[in-house]
């Protein structure tokens, strides 16, 4: 049984945590300010530290699920990191969203620190980590993934190893494009369905039964119906981050990319105009305000 240390207890973060305690795995977590209450964490076994350093110091794994590239680069790379007090042999899984060029050079000073990389991002919502059904796109080491593949399986329900480190970050940026870019996409639809006159049980109802099917519907039909949108608990900010790490990926595979910068300006236009922090099925009632003195 190895010793396991979380950073970043968030709303993914926190169910991760919670399955790793059910599963009776030693669980170390860094106090910071923004993680979800630790109580319950603390009363099922779940030690603290305040410094990524010491935390690193006491653990054989450590987990990061923190917010993106920024975050990642300062708690591996601080005065007070990761690095400054990881031991040899330390295994660092990290299931944040983050560029992938970055993740190729922190997982070299990694190694270079005598330790081991993962690149573990998730998809999914806070329901299914906090019910351990997380999917999870897997980059590193073939052998290093089948030693954690216990480990990941205590909180996630699909593991997929899906190349060299750093592309399980590409992979889950494609995926996010997609979803994300479909969530936009009939999110445009539905503000326009609005302005026109067209129902929203009508709209819902025609796309459903063809080709406007799908899991981004299924999660934007509960606030087109009564403006409940907590069938995708997932924030205007998160979003635009993803999309502006997707369009930072497409430009340095040299990939055409201009469907993605259409959908990164929509959310800025919305991060722009309203609150970031609101849900994304939101940008619905912010896009139907919207006007265009575009031409046809």
């Amino acid at each position: 049984m190895k010793k396991i240390g979380m950073i970043g207890i968030g709303m993914m973060g926190h169910g991760i945590a919670s399955n790793l305690l059910k599963h009776g795995q030693a669980l170390s977590m860094l106090e910071h300010p923004g993680n979800q209450p630790l109580d319950a964490l603390m009363a099922a076994g779940a030690s603290t530290f305040t410094t990524a350093k010491a935390l690193a110091s006491h653990c054989d794994v450590i987990i990061l699920c923190v917010t993106g590239t920024p975050q990642v680069e300062a708690v591996l790379t601080g005065d007070e990191g990761v690095l400054q007090g990881m031991r040899p042999g330390t295994i660092i899984i990290d299931c944040s969203t983050a560029v992938p060029s970055s993740t190729e050079k922190l997982a070299h000073m990694v190694v270079a620190h005598s330790g081991f990389f993962l690149d573990s991002p998730m998809t999914r919502t806070p329901k299914e980590a906090a019910e351990g059904r997380l999917n999870l796109l897997v980059g590193g080491d073939a052998a290093l993934f089948e030693q954690c593949k216990p480990i990941l399986a205590c909180f996630a329900e699909n593991i997929v190893h899906a190349g060299p480190v750093g592309a399980g970050h590409r992979m889950k940026l494609l995926h996010n494009y997609v979803s994300l870019g479909t969530v936009t996409l009939l999110a445009e639809a539905a503000a326009c369905a609005q302005r026109s006159g067209v129902e929203a049980q009508t709209f819902v109802d025609v796309l459903a039964m063809g080709g406007g099917w799908g899991a981004a519907l299924e999660r934007l039909k509960p606030f087109l119906a009564n403006g409940d949108s907590s069938g995708l608990r997932f924030s205007l900010a998160n979003a635009l981050k993803d999309l502006t790490y997707y369009n930072a990926m497409a430009q340095d595979a040299h990939a055409d990319h201009t469907v993605a910068k259409a959908v990164q300006h929509t959310l800025e236009m919305a991060c722009l105009e309203g609150n970031s922090q609101a849900l994304l099925p939101e940008i619905i009632p912010m896009i139907a305000q919207r006007t265009t003195d575009i031409p046809a």
